[in-house]
C-alpha cells in the first residue's frame, strides 16, 4: 500500500526547486552571483532519486496520475535532460545576461509539466501538463528581450502552438462525446466495446485530431514548420533543452494514448502515422543536407529523428515501445551534447552558430572538437555509440511488422543524414580557421559534457541494461 500522493513527489520535488528559484532571483542583489543553479540541481536529483523509488510500485494520485515504469523511465530521461542543461548553462545565460532566477524557474517549470505529460491517464490533464511545459519553453524561447529574431521564434512558436493545443482539445472533445469520460483507459473501454464494426465518425475525429496535436509537438511533418525558425531564435541551450525534453514529454504521452486507449483503431490510424513517419524521415533529412546554420540543420535533424522515433508507434509491438524509450534517452543525451558544444562557442557578440565558424575548431579547442564528433556521430547512427543501437531497434520492430517500406526509408535517410553531421567534421579537422574567438569552456560545463559522451558510449556499447529497464517499463502499462 503506498501513499495516495506517492505519484507526485517527483513533479513536486521539481515544483518546489522552481520556486525556490523565483525566490533566490528575488533576492538577490543586481550584482550578486548566487548558484540558483545548484537549486535546480537539487531538486532534479531528488526526482531522480523518488523516481528511482518508486520503481514497480505503480503508485496513483488523484486518479489520474500514476507513476507506473513507464514514467518513471520518462522521468528520469527528463532529469537527465535537465541536470545537462544546468551543467551547460551557467557560462551562456551570463553571456546573454539572461536573468538566472527567470531562466532556471521556467526550466523547471516545463520538466513539471513534462513529467506530468508522461504520468497523466486522463486526456484533459494530459493538455494541462502540455500547456504548462508550452507556456515555459514559449517564454525561453524568447527570453533575450533584446533579440528580434527570438522575439519572432517566440511568437511564431506560440501562435502555432495555440492552434495545434486547439487541435488536441477538439480531439479531446470528441473522445469525451464518444466514451462519457476523458479517462484512457475507459476511452479504450468504450472503443473497444465498438470494435465490431466500422469506427463511426467521433471516433476518427478524436484520433485525427489528437493525432495533429502531438504531431505538433514532436515537429512531425507536415506539423513542422516551427522547428527551425523556433530551435534558431532561440538561445543555444533553450534549444538543445526543447529539442529533448519536449520531445521526450511528447513521444510519453502520443504512446500512452495511441498505444493504449487508441489500439483498437490501430487499422486506421496505422496508415495515416506510416505516411507521415516516412515524409518526416525524408523532409528532415533532404532539406537539412542543404542547411549552413548549424542550429537549423540540427533542428531538421531534430525532425528526422521524430520520424524515426515514429517508427515505434507505427510498429505498435514491444519491441517498437521499448525502442521509443531507449531511443529517446540515446537522442537526448547525443542532441543535448552537440547543441552545449554550439551554447558553448558563441560570444556575446556573435553566436558563432554558422558552419563556417567551426573551421578550424581541432587546432583551438581539440577537446570540444573531439566531443562534437562523437555527439555528431551518434546522431548520424554510427557504431559504437547510442544512435546506432538506438535505431538499430527501432528498424528492427518496424521490420517485425512487416514495414519494410518504412525501414528501408530509414535506413537511407540515416545514411544521407551522415553527410551533414560529417560536414560540420569536416570544416573542423580539415579546413583553415579564422581567429574566432574560443570562450573558456568552465568545469561544470565539461562534467556535463564528459557525463554525455560516456552515457552515449555506454548505450552504444552496453545497452542491454538499459533495454531491459525499457521492456519492464512497457510492460506496466502496454
Amino acid at each position: 500500500m503506498t501513499a495516495p500522493y506517492a505519484a507526485v513527489i517527483p513533479i513536486v520535488i521539481v515544483g518546489l526547486s522552481a520556486v525556490a528559484a523565483m525566490l533566490a532571483e528575488a533576492f538577490r542583489q543586481r550584482d550578486e552571483r548566487m548558484p540558483i543553479a545548484g537549486l535546480g540541481l537539487i531538486g532534479l536529483a531528488g526526482a531522480a532519486i523518488a523516481s528511482v523509488s518508486l520503481w514497480d510500485i505503480n503508485a496513483k494520485s488523484f486518479e489520474v496520475i500514476r507513476s507506473d515504469n513507464f514514467a518513471l523511465f520518462i522521468n528520469l530521461v527528463l532529469c537527465i535532460v535537465g541536470i545537462l542543461t544546468m551543467l551547460l548553462s551557467n557560462e551562456v545565460i551570463e553571456r546573454e545576461q539572461i536573468p538566472p532566477g527567470e531562466y532556471y524557474a521556467l526550466t523547471l517549470f516545463a520538466i513539471c509539466g513534462m513529467m506530468m505529460m508522461a504520468a497523466a491517464t486522463d486526456l484533459l490533464v494530459i493538455f494541462i501538463a502540455l500547456e504548462i511545459l508550452s507556456l515555459a519553453v514559449y517564454v525561453l524561447t524568447g527570453i533575450r528581450r533584446q533579440s528580434a529574431a527570438g522575439a519572432e521564434a517566440a511568437f511564431k512558436y506560440f501562435l502555432l502552438g495555440g492552434f495545434s493545443s486547439a487541435f488536441f482539445l477538439y480531439g479531446v472533445a470528441f473522445a469525451y462525446a464518444l466514451s462519457g469520460s476523458t479517462r484512457i483507459d475507459e476511452i479504450g473501454t468504450a472503443l473497444s466495446a465498438q470494435a465490431t464494426g466500422a469506427p463511426n465518425t467521433l471516433a476518427l475525429l478524436a484520433v485525427g485530431l489528437m493525432a495533429v496535436g502531438f504531431a505538433f509537438k514532436v515537429s512531425a511533418v507536415p506539423f513542422h514548420m516551427w522547428t527551425p525558425d523556433a530551435y534558431e531564435g532561440a538561445p543555444t541551450i533553450v534549444t538543445a533543452f526543447m529539442s529533448t525534453g519536449v520531445k521526450a514529454a511528447a513521444f510519453a504521452a502520443f504512446a500512452r494514448v495511441f498505444l493504449s486507449s487508441l489500439e483498437p483503431l490501430q487499422a486506421q490510424w496505422i496508415p495515416v502515422l506510416s505516411a507521415i513517419a516516412a515524409l518526416t524521415m525524408i523532409v528532415g533529412t533532404v532539406v537539412g543536407v542543404v542547411q549552413t546554420n548549424v542550429k537549423r540543420m540540427l533542428a531538421y535533424s531534430s525532425i528526422a529523428h521524430a520520424g524515426y522515433l515514429l517508427l515505434g508507434i507505427v510498429s505498435a509491438n514491444s519491441a517498437g515501445k521499448a525502442a521509443i524509450l531507449f531511443y529517446l534517452l540515446a537522442y537526448a543525451v547525443s542532441n543535448i551534447g552537440a547543441l552545449g558544444i554550439v551554447a558553448l562557442l558563441g560570444t556575446a557578440e556573435n553566436q558563432h552558430d554558422e558552419l563556417r565558424d567551426f573551421a578550424g575548431l581541432w587546432r583551438s579547442r581539440p577537446a570540444l572538437a573531439g566531443l562534437m564528433t562523437i555527439f555528431l556521430l551518434s546522431l548520424g547512427g554510427i557504431p559504437p555509440t547510442a544512435g546506432f543501437i538506438g535505431k538499430w531497434y527501432i528498424f528492427s520492430a518496424a521490420i517485425q511488422e512487416r514495414h519494410y517500406w518504412l525501414a528501408v526509408i530509414g535506413v537511407l535517410t540515416s545514411v544521407i543524414s551522415v553527410f551533414f553531421y560529417l560536414r560540420i567534421v569536416v570544416m573542423m579537422y580539415m579546413t583553415e580557421g579564422t581567429d574566432v574567438p574560443r570562450p573558456r569552456v568552465p568545469a561544470a560545463a565539461m562534467t556535463g559534457l564528459a557525463f554525455a559522451v560516456i552515457a552515449v558510449f555506454y548505450l552504444g556499447i552496453l545497452p542491454t541494461r538499459v533495454l531491459d529497464l525499457a521492456l519492464d517499463s512497457i510492460s506496466s502499462i502496454f
